[in-house]
């Protein structure tokens, strides 16, 4: 080709890309809002007049997304654990839950469920012979986040309470099997410490307790709280204090129906081990894996199957959901996941505290002696599917799927972006990468290899899906859409409407699935969130588009 039509080119490709910014409505709100310190259309945290008040979780009410369950049974339906059924309404049921009474939680007209119910209900189908089983949890999406990207999608505000329209898993009916719930998040304690090495808790019980009053929170997401502050333990003077979550207590909860501090993964209050979904399915035959946006080994993932005192003891949890002897399972390790597709790669460190003496240098994630020994290359169990230069991601991952399930074998994929602690590249509003700036008032850019070399968490799902499938058995799969949490902590709302956006994608790849291949009869799925943020949307249509120029009405007027 003539360099000139090279350039000529590359200067249309540059005037496409800059009217793409120019027109990229929601990229910049978020900018104007980091510059200026105030957005019209809401903030995150307690202070109206601070954009970015708050970066950390809260203790709202969570919505539960649930497929495959409505009048599907004792212990499915969600309704066996909301309304009137509603653990929440009973002193005795708190005190199964929590392990006590937990202060001013009681509430006779309680219509929520409790985060340990998610457990249960996937407990419930596969007693009763469902054979496919989906967690789909999108960390730190609380409903706020959601309705933000459904009237980003919508170019309206359709709803002001309730289960809402603007995604697939929202508009999702499963064939009339689909319910909405609420559930609460709150852990055991907050304040708990530990010692990664001897892989001990030293204070049971933490620092103060969970729980969750709803008169100072709301009755319901929607509602206005009449204590902000409650929600993230800051409440009024006199107010009770309970402890928000964090996302290894969450999903801990969700995955084994046990509360526990935070930071726990898989260990009770006092540091012991707990019996979750995944290994008791996978002593029945099953098939068992998970896929994250963000590093294997972080919280929820993590979570699924591995054991550990601290959920930053990364390279140890990678081991348990690796079958590799860790430091809790030193010489029995655990049988190890089927599939195991995420970020982590790149992310390299000489030293980590809170890893313990068995830290080895270099990934903090996956050691890299860990990664040479499950490969099947050496002898191991696992296609491993990693990273590389000129390699096109996508392509890379399907192909060790394929080979894997042809094989018999396991299937490890591991991806994301050194410089940025191991994500996947953030999708944003408009469907493009090109993120606005967050807390720190810098945004996170992307090369053209970072956009080539990684898979998206849809095509990640469905690698999963054609190993899991090819065991010819039933599956438990966990997909998180980890990058919402992180757009969240980063009060990014051009990112997080991109990321549940990016999630939806990976649902609509498991919903597609079942139709092809199962019905909600054998198959059941939860979507919800390990925890909320404190996203408030003070006048949400804001986010619907920009309001039309003079010129623009002039315009239509006459046409």
């Amino acid at each position: 080709m003539p360099r000139t039509h090279i350039f000529s080119g590359l200067a249309i490709l540059f005037i496409l890309f800059s009217q793409s910014r120019a027109d990229d409505y929601m990229r910049q709100l978020q900018s104007d809002a980091i510059a200026s310190g105030k957005a019209s259309f809401g903030h995150w945290g307690v202070d109206p007049d601070d954009y970015t008040n708050w970066t950390s979780h809260s203790n709202r009410l969570i919505p539960v997304y649930a497929y495959g369950t409505k009048a599907a049974g004792d212990g499915i339906d969600l309704n066996d654990y909301r309304k009137k059924n509603s653990p929440y309404r009973s002193e005795d049921s708190l005190r199964r839950i929590y392990g006590r009474l937990p202060e001013q939680t009681v509430n006779a007209n309680a219509t929520w469920m409790d985060q340990t119910n998610i457990a249960d209900i996937q407990r419930a189908a596969i007693q009763a012979g469902r054979r496919y089983v989906f967690l789909v949890v999108f960390d730190g999406m609380d409903w706020d986040t959601t309705r933000a990207a459904a009237i980003y999608n919508q170019k309206a505000v359709t709803y002001v309470k309730g289960k809402g329209t603007g995604t697939h898993f929202q508009e999702y009916k499963a064939h009339g099997t689909a319910q909405f719930g609420l559930m609460v998040t709150s852990p055991h304690n907050e304040g708990t410490d530990v010692d990664v090495d001897q892989q001990t808790v030293k204070n049971p019980g933490g620092k103060f307790f969970g729980g969750y009053n709803a008169q100072l929170a709301g009755t319901s997401p929607w509602d206005t709280p009449s204590d902000m502050g409650y929600l993230i333990a800051k409440p009024a003077d006199g107010h009770v204090r309970h402890a928000y979550t964090d996302s290894s207590s969450s999903a801990t909860s969700m995955t084994v129906g046990t509360k526990t501090y935070n930071n726990a993964i898989t260990v009770d209050f006092n540091g012991e081990p707990l019996s979750a979904i995944a290994h008791e399915v996978q002593a029945d035959g099953w098939a068992v894996g998970v896929v994250s946006s963000v590093p294997i080994s972080h919280a929820t993932p993590a979570s699924a199957y591995a054991h550990n005192v601290h959920r930053n003891d990364y390279q140890d949890i990678s081991r348990d959901m690796l079958g590799l002897p860790s430091v809790f399972h030193p010489e029995t390790p655990l049988p190890g996941l089927d599939v195991v597709i995420g970020g982590g790669y790149g992310t390299l460190a000489e030293t980590s505290r809170d890893q313990g003496k068995n830290f080895e240098a270099g990934n903090q994630y996956l050691a890299g002696s860990d990664l040479e020994k499950v490969s099947t290359v050496n002898g191991g169990r696992y296609v491993t599917a990693v990273r590389a230069p000129g390699q096109c991601g996508s392509q890379r991952l399907a192909e060790a799927a394929a080979l894997a399930s042809h094989g018999g074998h396991r299937l490890l994929g591991f991806y994301g972006m050194g410089q940025y602690n191991g994500h996947l590249p953030f999708q944003t509003a408009d469907g493009n990468f090109d993120p606005a700036p967050g807390v720190k008032k810098k945004a996170e850019e992307y090369t053209a290899a970072d956009l080539n070399e990684n898979p998206n968490l849809a095509e990640m799902t469905t690698a999963a899906l054609t190993v899991l499938e090819s065991r010819k058995t039933n599956f438990w799969l966990m997909v998180e859409a980890g990058d919402v949490d992180w757009a969240n902590h980063d009060n990014n709302i051009d990112c997080s409407i991109g990321a549940v956006n990016s999630g939806d994608a990976a649902v609509k790849v498991l919903t597609d699935w079942v139709e092809a291949n199962s019905n909600w009869q054998e198959s059941l799925m939860i979507i919800t969130a390990d925890h909320g943020h404190l996203l408030n949307l003070t006048h949400p249509e804001l986010l619907a588009g920009p309001p039309p120029t003079p010129n623009s009405d002039v315009n239509a007027a006459s046409e």
